[in-house]
């Protein structure tokens, strides 16, 4: 079976104690999603859907930690149910535990689009299969923070109050922070309606640069920027344009040497689909 692939940030690779990544789709057990016979390549999808195997997701899971703990079991991964708005959680080490932020099944308990900590053995996680994931490291008082911006969640401007959510638990400076805009649906891809247009204008000075319009004369489509829209709010926030990485790949089109997709797109396989799993987290002492 191969084995799974995350994407890193290269500059990132210096932090003995970081830990993160960006998943794809391929390398796991899942028997779903456009994966091979059993024991072929199987799909590494991390979301609780309806269509696979739970058993098969926490084996997933597993392995993801596995990796993240460098051969340990020393991190405990924390989700959220994302709803597409701006609400950002502090994950402290006792709760993450103590098994008080998820369900016996391994499901979230928080519900929002954001989680920050400083916790050591603490992995955060936001799910995407099209959303923008953005993660957001402090290297000089070692926190982090993991945020899922939709084009509602840009909207509602989820990164500005990630960094100030930081800023506010952790006393975070925005000059000191790195981000990385991770793999989602580009604007090659992304078609919207007149109302995400309206949204973006009435929220953003610079919301009409974030538009284009493309196709034939009497049958435009309208496409939008999330990439560039997240690390104008970066920059907004205070970080400085060389401290955000844009990784660039597009979760609706980009395909392996194979031709096969790199990555789960709700919208291009009409929401049956999996879940990426976009973590971060500081390790433990005894990890780094």
């Amino acid at each position: 079976m191969t084995e799974f692939a995350l994407v890193a940030v290269p500059g990132w690779r210096k932090f003995s104690w970081l830990r993160h990544g960006f998943s794809r789709r391929m390398g796991g057990v899942s028997t779903v999603y456009g994966a091979g016979e059993p024991g072929e390549t199987g799909t590494f999808n991390l979301g609780w859907t309806k269509e696979d195997d739970p058993g098969s997701v926490r084996e997933n899971r597993r392995r993801l930690m596995e990796r993240m703990s460098q051969g340990t079991k020393g991190m405990r991964l924390v989700t959220v149910r994302q709803v597409h708005g701006r609400v950002v959680h502090r994950v402290l080490v006792e709760e993450a535990w103590a098994g008080r932020l998820e369900t016996p099944e391994g499901h979230a308990v928080l519900e929002g689009d954001g989680l920050v900590t400083d916790a050591p053995g603490v992995l955060l996680a936001s799910g995407s299969a099209d959303c923008v994931p953005v993660l957001v490291v402090d290297p000089e008082r070692r926190a982090v923070g993991a945020f899922h911006a939709g084009w509602r969640g840009t909207a509602a401007r989820i990164v500005e109050h990630g960094v100030a959510a930081m800023a506010r638990e952790f006393g975070s400076r925005p000059e000191d922070l790195l981000a990385a805009v991770g793999p989602s649906i580009g604007a090659c891809c992304y078609t919207v309606g007149e109302e995400v247009r309206e949204r973006f204008t009435a929220e953003f000075g610079y919301g009409e640069e974030l538009f284009r319009t493309v196709g034939a004369v009497g049958a435009p489509q309208m496409r939008v920027d999330l990439w560039e829209a997240n690390r104008r709010q970066l920059l907004g926030a205070g970080l400085s344009a060389e401290r955000v990485t844009v990784v660039g790949e597009c979760t609706g089109c980009s395909r392996d040497e194979q031709g096969e997709r790199r990555y789960f797109s709700h919208r291009m396989e009409a929401g049956r689909t999996g879940r990426m799993l976009n973590v971060i987290g500081v390790a433990l002492p005894g990890e780094q």
